[in-house]
């Protein structure tokens, strides 16, 4: 939650040019992106090179570096080309020198659609220029060649795209390849299973809250005895009051946010049961001492798991046939896509987006896709538990297919936006990849219906089930 009124920096994560360059699509879809080269287009990398035409003779990608390979091309002229023929963004800029030089050197570096490649030096502005375009292809062609099957042979053709050729995998790949399909598939399978099972029976329980089960999210974890929902909470709306100074008003009550305050209670159960003095008692805690330090972990085979009815908010929701598109504005796009989102009123913005104006907000909550990115980083225990447990991670978000079709957004928002942080973290804390895929909805959305504005949640040795009215921000006891 932040403040009314504070300021909200636009923090944009990583470098999305070179996210999605790991997430190039499959060759049709690559054929698709890669714009053809029928229109004129301008570069403004220093204005060097003769322009390539296009016409019915003009070579293709592997005609121009195999004439540079044979010195018939330079290294400046060949980017040029390639960035006409393969429509990127290319810019070769002065930047200050590297390392202990003695006297005077220029230094220039190649930047090709926001990628940034390795800084070439020169006693003059053409020689340092020279040297930084051949770093450059140094690391552009290798990728160019590996991907030789996804690029048509002439991507400046407008031609229909080939069919990918499907390679016989060895024996070892397809023996790991099957028994990871199988593992997941029985995890997909049990999951659900156990959510949609508990569901059942606290709603048989409470029948005249029936209604709020479409957004529902459960915590599982998974032992040697099976699969067991320890948590679970549903909702979809935020508190419109101001911030609570004495803390009795819960702001956000969307469903992954309640599941996971109702996990935590969970968590605080089986501490206490650890330090009981009754032996018996502590040995049902699913904590145990280790030997890394003084924190408490979870106990060997005991691993926990996310379900999801639907979509968290924020940048999970990325259009599915959204791509980083060399022509700048969808790239533009894809960063203001990708940023950081809030939830203010029941609607959720970019905090890059012109449309939102936090001066004029009474509570503003993180979007819930931001707030499970951060936990799978920092730990779902919370700040007070990580005193005396080690941060705990879901291995596997499984979202139901309900409402949704595929889960690039998650994929991408949860895992690939903090790519690389685990070395700056403090011991024991890390960036977790989670499994994530689309399994059987537990419950129908209902449609055509007014949204329900309370929110539920209930964890493993609840007496009764908690309701939350989302718009006040209180129980209903309250």
């Amino acid at each position: 939650m932040f403040p009314a009124g504070g300021s909200l920096p636009g923090s944009r994560g990583a470098c999305f040019a070179q996210i999605f360059k790991r997430n190039l699509p499959v060759a049709s879809e690559i054929n698709a992106t890669h714009k053809l080269c029928s229109a004129p287009r301008k570069h403004d990398s220093n204005k060097q090179g003769k322009r390539f035409e296009s016409g019915p003779n003009k070579p293709n990608v592997k005609q121009l570096i195999d004439r540079y390979r044979k010195g018939e091309t330079n290294a400046t002229s060949l980017l040029h080309q390639l960035a006409q023929c393969l429509q990127f963004n290319l810019e070769i800029k002065e930047t200050v020198t590297t390392g202990n030089l003695q006297g005077f050197y220029f230094a220039f570096c190649v930047v090709i659609d926001g990628v940034e490649y390795k800084t070439g030096m020169g006693v003059n502005k053409k020689e340092a220029r020279h040297k930084a375009s051949e770093l450059a292809l140094e690391d552009l062609i290798p990728s160019l060649e590996n991907l030789k099957s996804a690029i048509p042979e002439d991507p400046c053709r407008d031609v229909p795209p080939l069919l990918p050729v499907k390679e016989e995998p060895s024996k070892s790949d397809a023996h790991f390849c099957r028994s990871t399909n199988e593992r997941k598939s029985f995890i997909n399978l049990r999951i659900p299973r156990a959510v949609k099972e508990q569901l059942s029976r606290l709603m048989s329980s409470y029948p005249a809250f029936s209604d709020c089960s479409g957004s529902t999210a459960a915590f599982v974890v998974q032992s040697s005895s099976g699969y067991e929902v320890v948590a679970l909470g549903t909702g979809t709306f935020g508190a419109k009051d101001c911030a609570s100074s004495n803390g009795r008003i819960v702001h956000d009550s969307h469903a992954v946010v309640t599941a996971r305050r109702a996990l935590m209670r969970y968590l605080y159960r089986h501490l206490l049961l650890f330090f009981s003095k009754n032996a018996s008692l502590s040995e049902k805690s699913i904590f145990e001492k280790n030997s890394r330090g003084d924190l408490l972990s979870l106990k060997t085979g005991i691993t926990l798991h996310l379900y999801m009815n639907q979509l968290p908010n924020g940048a999970a929701e990325i259009p599915s046939k959204l791509r980083l598109n060399p022509l700048s504005v969808s790239a533009w796009h894809m960063n203001n896509e990708m940023s950081l989102h809030v939830s203010v009123g029941g609607k959720v913005f970019s905090v890059l987006s012109s449309d939102f104006d936090h001066s004029a907000c009474k509570v503003i909550s993180m979007s819930a896709t931001d707030k499970i990115t951060q936990w799978q980083v920092l730990g779902y225990q919370g700040a007070l538990l990580s005193h005396f447990i080690e941060p705990i991670y879901v291995q596997s978000i499984l979202i139901g297919d309900s409402c949704c079709g595929e889960t690039r957004g998650v994929e991408v928002s949860v895992s690939q936006r903090v790519e690389g942080i685990t070395p700056q973290l403090p011991m024991h804390y890390c960036q977790m990849r989670p499994l994530i895929g689309l399994v059987s909805s537990v419950a129908a959305q209902q449609e055509g219906s007014s949204p329900e504005t309370h929110g539920l949640n209930w964890s493993e040795g609840d007496a009764s089930l908690e309701v939350v009215d989302g718009l006040e921000g209180k129980t209903m006891q309250e």
